[in-house]
């Protein structure tokens, strides 16, 4: 299934405002996981493309960080509009790249891009200091300043949205930017980066280079970075968080959850169940906050477990490009894999199986999603990350013990509940130990609202006005008005 002509990136690297090729670099198939199709290949970035990569967001971020914030952020909301209007072939693109239905990214990815370019271009002439008055007609004034040259590290799941949600906040401060790409999902950053030159960015101020970890190794540790900010999984982040101290640099860690999502027995049924569903199988469960431990009280445990299998009966996978389409595939064969193995792992702990959980033979990485019930807080797939359409539903008495079991975790990515209770709700949603939880609804992450972990998910915030404080410093400036004296 080749790539439409108008949405094939045209090399593996986008440096210095245009597209740069080097063979020299260890190749990699791009597979498109609807049917397990070779539709392109990139290079990994050699020693050569990182430098130039690098010198040219150094020398390009001073005159960047010089204009004023109103001007950048015109070029933001440029290239917002330009996604906007491209929407339908960038979706596509992400569809090729990921496997996720065409249903889903036409409405998620491209679009939440956009929305990113938006907010911060719209905030990006608002980032002003404040004036400190002190006695004797003294006062302190703060500049807002850009950190320099940042890295972002995206992951696969979901590679346009992650790389505006980085460059955005970096480039409305006045940073520059190298961001590479999972290596299993390489295409539509280039696409982001190609927009933004068309938008107005300077050459140099947002640069895509692919690679596995060495690349991104390379770029983390080099002297000339100032900011890394990561979307990955916590292994991956222990080690890029420990090589960013090593030269003191700010980052920003965006890991893995194992989120609890708690349904009390007044809950609206339909809606528990739409969340639960949106929680699990939305992107074919492959999201980092998803609701994975569904903690529904037992008094209407049964019948809701009924109507999640009557629901996810429905789902409809086929032809990931067919907008009828509502489940994709899996990203990789591997990832197929590792979820396959858990489902395993769970029927030999004991859980039951619901529904599903079956590979699907034929082209492509596809999969059943499964429901597991009768999950305890000890089994593997209530432990671990599996990310992938796997869903355990675990049992509760009260919301005393159901906080302390959902906050059993390493993780504290997200959490969610459900309950017609509001003075419950607000007590449970006080009580998560988790970056960003929801009333009545799940996984909703608009760009004005701060998004983050905390625990093992990760240091610092996305998106709102928090990202801004992650992407640039505060100078404090003193002035006196008054003779300066001494003791002698």
């Amino acid at each position: 299934m080749p790539l439409p002509k108008d949405t094939q990136p045209k090399a593996s690297h986008y440096i210095n405002g245009a597209y740069v090729e080097d063979t020299g670099g260890t190749p990699f198939d791009v597979i498109y996981p609807g049917t397990g199709e070779v539709i392109g290949k990139v290079h990994a970035a050699t020693p050569a493309v990182i430098d130039a990569a690098l010198e040219a967001a150094r020398a390009a971020q001073p005159a960047w960080a010089a204009m004023s914030g109103t001007e950048r952020g015109r070029i933001l909301r440029r290239a917002a509009d330009i996604i906007r209007e491209r929407n339908h072939e960038l979706s596509v693109l992400e569809t090729c790249d990921t496997g996720k239905p065409l249903s889903e990214t036409l409405v998620a990815d491209a679009t939440s891009a956009a929305d990113a370019l938006e907010y911060f271009g719209g905030l990006a002439g608002t980032l002003t200091g404040e004036h400190i008055q002190l006695p004797d007609g003294d006062f302190v004034y703060t500049r807002r300043e850009a950190l320099g040259v940042c890295v972002g590290l995206g992951a696969w799941n979901y590679p346009t949205q992650i790389a505006a949600w980085k460059g955005a906040p970096a480039l409305a401060c006045g940073n520059a930017m190298i961001f590479k790409p999972s290596e299993t999902t390489p295409l539509c950053a280039l696409k982001v980066a190609e927009i933004l030159t068309e938008a107005g960015a300077p050459p140099g101020i947002f640069n895509v280079v692919q690679g596995m970890g060495e690349v991104g190794s390379a770029l983390v540790t080099d002297p000339r970075v100032a900011k890394v900010s990561l979307t990955g999984s916590v292994p991956t982040g222990r080690k890029v968080y420990a090589a960013a101290a090593d030269g003191m640099k700010y980052v920003t860690m965006e890991l893995g959850g194992k989120s609890p999502l708690v349904i009390f027995d007044d809950a609206d049924l339909e809606s528990a169940v739409s969340a639960a569903i949106n929680g699990n199988f939305y992107s074919t469960g492959q999201i980092c906050s998803n609701g994975t431990r569904v903690f529904v009280q037992k008094g209407i445990k049964e019948k809701f477990l009924a109507r999640l299998a009557e629901r996810t009966a429905s789902a409809t996978l086929g032809d990931p490009l067919d907008e009828a389409t509502n489940l994709g595939p899996m990203v990789s064969a591997a990832q197929r894999e590792i979820v396959l193995r858990y489902i395993e792992t769970g029927k030999a702990e004991g859980a039951r199986m619901v529904f599903g959980g079956k590979a699907i033979e034929g082209d492509g990485f596809w999969i059943e999603p499964a429901i597991f019930a009768d999950v305890t807080d000890d089994m593997a797939i209530a432990r671990e990350e599996i990310f992938g359409p796997v869903m355990s539903v675990l049992d509760f008495d009260t919301e005393e013990e159901v906080l302390a079991r959902a906050n059993d975790t390493e993780f504290g990515l997200s959490a969610g509940v459900f309950t017609r209770d509001i003075t419950r709700a607000h007590r449970m949603a006080a009580g998560f130990r988790a970056g960003s939880t929801w009333i009545n609804t799940y996984n909703l992450t608009p760009v004005e609202a701060p998004f983050g972990g905390s625990k093992m998910s990760g240091v610092g915030r996305e998106n709102s006005r928090a990202a801004i404080e992650h992407f640039s410093e505060r100078k404090s400036v003193y002035v006196s008005m008054n003779p300066t004296e001494a003791p002698f």
